[in-house]
């Protein structure tokens, strides 16, 4: 446990830790970071369901309207 990085690690993750607990705007920040983060994806969620929903339904409304397809317009005779 005397290895130079050993000794930098642990130093660095102890004055790390001090920093965290002694500041107390810093952990508020993170959990209002959080919350933001949270509620933006539940929008891009909430909108990527609803124009997936819409896009289906006029895929379905397409189908509907001109059948399936399946005309093939090879020229063949008249």
């Amino acid at each position: 446990m005397n290895h130079p990085w050993i000794v930098y690690f642990t130093a660095f993750m102890g004055d790390r830790l001090h920093r965290a607990r002694t500041a107390p705007t810093r952990g508020a920040s993170a959990v209002e970071w959080v919350i933001i983060t949270a509620i933006i994806a539940g929008v891009a969620l909430g909108l990527a369901t609803l124009i997936a929903n819409l896009v289906k339904d006029q895929q379905a409304q397409i189908q509907e309207n001109f059948g399936e397809g399946g005309g093939g317009g090879g020229g063949g005779e008249p």
